[in-house]
């Protein structure tokens, strides 16, 4: 019997990722790596962990072992995976009502109520179909305790359940939902291997010199909101390495990520585009369009993303910085992702 070859990273997209970290306003630094069914790996490291300033010539180049900032990769590889464990565990329903476990939640007459955001339930907030915002300025509120217990009081307004509107305000509620069930902070959570809270600065790749904070940010979260809650929240506030990030790229995609009940609704279409953690593939979908209907991802604004497909056994992420050192370029990351998504799949298929 014929061996079927390992995944590979063929010449374009290396050349493509080179590319991107040598021009103006691009990242410094990228991470590929790709897993197939049979669990086999590539990986690629390319560019600089920080290029403004320029490190010193003693410091470590980039190597697998660095840290990158997940940003929203938090929401399925954090979030809503501890949400689906404590299902599994019998500890709460993904139909349950937000108020059930936030009873504090808006609780003043005419702040919230059956009809409103108490009663939107758990797979509202996981499917960014609860009827929030997308975002609020909570950093400019104060210090992270008045933040923390502002934003449960807060009357927060919410339109009709159902329509999707992308929501870092939802997956917050989720993290104090899991801070509420376990009794400590979301740091406080194991993390797998390869994934972190607290990042070594120096092992880190940079993100932006943050006009917020006034300094270049290594090894602390880049979202102002997240960074204002103590570092961590639901949205945001995970680091990994491209292993760590990789693993779970390979237990999406063969099974193992939680258990097979509980995996498998968590990958199964629930409102339009979405799964209860990804983004399902379609027009316009960061993992390309070559992708199978079956695949599944997420991005993390950072410049950072995981894709599964398993309909064609593979599975990659892509780190990058590409907010390093200001978020404010012409540099097109969504081009940068359908690019590397589609050469991989092209290169698979062969």
């Amino acid at each position: 019997m014929s061996r079927v070859p390992g995944p590979v990273i063929p010449g374009v997209t290396r050349a493509l990722l080179e590319r991107a970290t040598q021009v103006p306003g691009g990242p410094s630094a990228a991470a590929l790596g790709v897993v197939n069914a049979a669990g086999e790996r590539a990986t690629l490291l390319l560019g600089t962990p920080q290029r403004t300033p320029a490190l010193p010539a003693e410091a470590p180049p980039l190597d697998g072992a660095f840290w990158w900032d997940l940003a929203s990769l938090t929401k399925p590889l954090l979030t809503a995976r501890e949400i689906l464990r404590a299902a599994e565990r019998g500890q709460l329903d993904l139909d349950d009502p937000l108020g059930a476990h936030l009873p504090d939640l808006a609780w003043m007459p005419g702040q919230g109520n059956e009809s409103g955001l108490r009663g939107r339930t758990l797979r509202h907030l996981l499917t960014h179909s609860a009827g929030l915002h997308a975002w609020a300025k909570l950093f400019t509120w104060g210090d992270g305790r008045t933040i923390r217990a502002r934003f449960l009081h807060e009357p927060w307004p919410v339109s009709e359940a159902g329509p999707v509107v992308y929501s870092d305000l939802g997956y917050v509620l989720l993290g104090r939902v899991l801070e509420r069930l376990h009794g400590h902070p979301l740091r406080d959570l194991p993390p797998d291997d390869g994934l972190t809270f607290t990042p070594d600065p120096a092992r880190s790749v940079a993100t932006e010199h943050c006009l917020w904070r006034e300094r270049l940010l290594r090894g602390e979260t880049h979202d102002e909101n997240a960074a204002a809650m103590g570092g961590v929240a639901g949205h945001a506030g995970l680091f990994g390495t491209l292993g760590g990030v990789l693993r779970q790229a390979e237990l999406l995609l063969r099974g193992g990520w939680l258990s097979p009940a509980a995996q498998a609704e968590a990958l199964r279409p629930q409102v339009e585009d979405r799964t209860l953690a990804f983004v399902t593939a379609g027009p316009g979908w960061s993992g390309g369009g070559l992708a199978s209907p079956a695949a599944f991802g997420h991005t993390g604004f950072t410049g950072t993303g995981l894709w599964v497909d398993p309909a064609r056994g593979l599975a990659w992420t892509l780190l990058t910085n590409r907010v390093h050192p200001t978020r404010h370029t012409g540099f097109d990351i969504q081009g940068l992702r359908r690019a590397v998504g589609n050469t991989l799949l092209a290169a698979q298929d062969g």
